[in-house]
């Protein structure tokens, strides 16, 4: 997962880089506009963070370059500037969302996420040992879920199963897969039981109007994600 940071407070982009890279993320960074143009340009990136004001070429600049290129890449603004007309002089220029200088270091970590599930790219945080898939967020530790503000509580196979689908993402996994998965060293239950699980696990993640995760493919077994029609 990489990440364009560009800054010219060198206080503020070398410690930031630092913590970003704790969580899991490749991080280049740039302390002026011109050198983090090219980089937008010719690097391969998933989210770009960009100060508006920089020497050479301010951010508002670089994100308005991409936009009239056809780039999608999500780009947050970091800025001082906290007036209505600023947020929306910058929303206008293609940003994807804007954080107002200081900031609380947890916001910005929430809105780095946010955005890259927004643009459906999936992450597994190597510091927090958190899984995210679109908007459910996955604890395995601690065997919790969060989504859209809830904090799910899961059983021990519960935290398994949900694991080992939000690492197959788009997958069929089958019966005898699952039953595998989660009783490798254990006497295995009747089949049935898995029906069971993801009945309980599908009450617990999937509440009202809220997305379909986990679906059901006839005859095979069950895929994960957010977008497969032909199952049910």
């Amino acid at each position: 997962m990489r990440i364009l940071l560009v800054d010219d407070e060198v206080e503020l982009t070398d410690p930031l880089s630092r913590v970003l890279g704790r969580e899991g993320y490749s991080v280049d960074a740039a302390y002026e506009g011109t050198s983090g143009s090219n980089l937008a340009n010719t690097g391969s990136y998933d989210l770009l963070i960009l100060d508006w004001m920089l020497p050479g070429k301010t951010g508002l600049e670089i994100c308005q370059e991409l936009r009239r290129q056809g780039k999608t890449t999500p780009v947050l603004f970091l800025t001082a500037k906290d007036t209505l007309d600023d947020r929306v002089q910058g929303l206008d220029a293609g940003a994807d969302d804007y954080l107002v200088k200081p900031f609380e270091l947890r916001e910005l970590l929430a809105r780095v996420r946010a955005l890259l599930r927004r643009s459906g790219v999936e992450f597994h945080s190597a510091s927090t040992g958190r899984l995210t898939v679109a908007d459910l967020e996955l604890d395995s530790e601690n065997q919790i879920a969060y989504r859209q503000g809830r904090v799910i509580e899961l059983s021990q196979k519960e935290s398994q199963l949900l694991q080992y689908f939000m690492e197959h993402t788009g997958q069929v996994l089958t019966h005898a897969q699952i039953m595998q998965h989660l009783w490798a060293d254990e006497e295995q239950p009747s089949s049935n039981v898995i029906a069971a699980l993801i009945r309980l696990l599908r009450r617990k993640i999937e509440v009202g109007a809220e997305t379909t995760l986990i679906h059901t493919v006839y005859g095979k077994g069950y895929r994960f994600g957010t977008a497969f029609a032909e199952s049910v």
